[in-house]
């Protein structure tokens, strides 16, 4: 007699998601919301900080008529923000990603409230005050303690919290960069340890509900115009971004390494750390002075360069000042994120090239086009969300062939040479380790059948027990009972009788992660190989 199927499913996603999905539009629209906010905050203290006046129009801070007096101006910033990490939340100390991942992974995906207001009111301060950080890393936490908030507010398991908070962190990525498909990738890459229809529906809603939004208040994009590329599909752009890319993931191990050095020697100072963004503050105002374009998050930077009018003296300023400015304040502690400098910083990098290659301007802003992608692929070790932002960003879809050589390439390099990414280095600095590999558990991979034990002779009639196995479940789903139900034996029943055929305990577990770390480590040539079972020879 034909048995009956089995019941096992592709995915676990069951009706809740329904609920988490229409919650997520709420949390999408929040999340836009409070990316025009921190936006409108930042243009706001820029203008009250170096200008003097009550205005919310984006400006810079390189045009202050302040003079020399612009060097007090981040010190004040920094003091601000030393004092409200001090006695509002610590938590709003940092780039903001490393927080979200450590919320989901070690605190239920519980938030504190006061993150909500002091983390974008904080930045906004900090990158106001000439600041060289982005927006992105406080509104992802911005973002991701609303979905935090309401995730506490509604009983939910904490892996639904955790796809609530996600959902904010994408929506407010997606709402400040015009990149919902990013934002989704970001979300898979960074935040969800996970790729599931439960936690990437809610996530992608909350994303594209962020992104409709964002059409009518900021506009639709691309966030950056480049000029028509043509005649790039050559293979000499692709062997040249290779190279490109593999240079970039040297770069990026090495501004991660800078800016913890001087996270190192702040933390050697006999000073209370309140103190500590005042003194990153005083390296922001002397950068300044040399290269007052590197004060605030430099979106127009970033703009010239992927249009390829970006002079050599930019481009050096960048690599030189700009880095140096963001490296020893973000080391300070301050409010501030690192996806805007890094993106700065890679391009320059691109534009370097461009320019010693005596390259056109069209081609100039491509080789910028491939070292911003690079970077923030090999920095955060996000190569499809590197990939995929960089093309959302500027809608050149010509450079995606070489632009994932590239990307891959830096993500490459910065793998083999950094034991962790800029951002989860952080984590590690605080005890914990994270591990951003992906991949089905070899339990998940293994039926009951195959590892079980024999039943003794004559146990298959005893009564349906309470506690049991299907014979052709995984030995996940078995770990999952054994483990609810506090047990280490427990018998396996055939699905289509309903009597015990064998027994399962922890030992035989065992053997099912044995064949995982089988796969892992033993080589053998299989052409013309008979497996010992069929009286081959190890």
């Amino acid at each position: 007699m034909q048995s009956e199927p089995s019941i096992l499913r592709d995915f676990t996603v069951d009706r809740r998601v329904w609920l988490l999905s229409s919650v997520s539009i709420g949390i999408g629209i929040c999340a836009a919301i409070l990316a025009v906010l921190l936006l409108r905050c930042i243009a706001f203290s820029t203008n009250f900080f170096y200008y003097h006046r009550l205005s919310m129009a984006a400006v810079s801070p390189s045009g202050s008529p302040l003079g020399h007096w612009m060097v007090v101006v981040p010190v004040v910033g920094g003091l601000i923000v030393g004092l409200m990490a001090r006695f509002g939340s610590d938590k709003i100390r940092g780039h903001g990603i490393p927080e979200a991942i450590e919320a989901i992974l070690l605190h239920r995906a519980k938030v504190d409230p006061k993150i909500a207001v002091l983390k974008p009111v904080s930045a906004a301060i900090a990158i106001g005050s000439g600041g060289p950080f982005g927006a992105e890393g406080p509104i992802i936490m911005t973002g991701g303690a609303v979905g935090s908030l309401i995730g506490q507010w509604m009983q939910v398991t904490d892996a639904e919290r955790t796809t609530l908070l996600v959902a904010g962190a994408a929506a407010g990525m997606s709402a400040t960069f015009a990149t919902p498909v990013a934002a989704i990738f970001l979300a898979v890459e960074l935040l969800l340890f996970e790729w599931r229809p439960r936690s990437l529906v809610p996530v992608a809603i909350a994303s594209a509900t962020a992104a409709l939004l964002r059409v009518h208040w900021l506009g639709a994009g691309p966030l950056f115009q480049m000029p028509l590329l043509a005649d790039i599909s050559h293979v000499s752009f692709a062997i040249g971004a290779l190279f490109l890319g593999a240079l970039l993931g040297l770069i990026s191990a090495g501004m991660s390494r800078m800016m913890y050095a001087f996270e190192d020697l702040f933390e050697h100072l006999h000073l209370h750390w309140m103190w500590w963004p005042a003194i990153g503050g005083i390296g922001i105002g002397v950068g300044g002075l040399f290269f007052p374009r590197g004060l605030g998050v430099g979106y127009d930077n970033i703009a010239e360069l992927l249009r390829g009018s970006a002079p050599m003296g930019l481009i050096v300023g960048i690599l030189i000042a700009k880095s140096l400015m963001w490296a020893f304040s973000l080391g300070s502690g301050t409010s501030g994120g690192v996806l805007a400098p890094l993106l700065m910083i890679g391009g320059a990098v691109g534009a370097l090239a461009g320019h010693l290659a005596h390259a056109p301007f069209e081609t100039q802003a491509f080789w910028a086009l491939i070292g911003m992608g690079s970077m923030l692929a090999g920095s955060l070790g996000v190569p499809l969300t590197a990939i995929l932002f960089s093309l959302e960003v500027t809608h050149c879809l010509p450079a995606l062939l070489p632009l994932a050589v590239a990307c891959v390439a830096s993500y490459l390099v910065a793998a083999l040479i950094m034991p962790r990414s800029i951002l989860t280095e952080k984590l590690s600095r605080r005890g914990y380790h994270l591990t951003r590999e992906y991949g089905v558990d070899p339990l998940e991979l293994v039926l009951v059948r195959e590892v079980m034990s024999p039943l003794a002779a004559g146990a298959s009639t005893i009564p349906r027990p309470s506690v049991f196995a299907y014979a052709d479940s995984t030995t996940r789903g078995a770990a999952e009972i054994m483990a609810t139900e506090g047990v280490e034996t427990m018998p396996v029943l055939d699905r289509a009788t309903g009597q015990a055929c064998g027994e399962l305990s922890l030992k035989d577990l065992l053997r099912g992660r044995e064949r995982s770390l089988d796969r892992e480590s033993e080589r053998l040539r299989l052409f013309g190989y008979i497996p010992p079972e069929l009286g081959g020879h190890n």
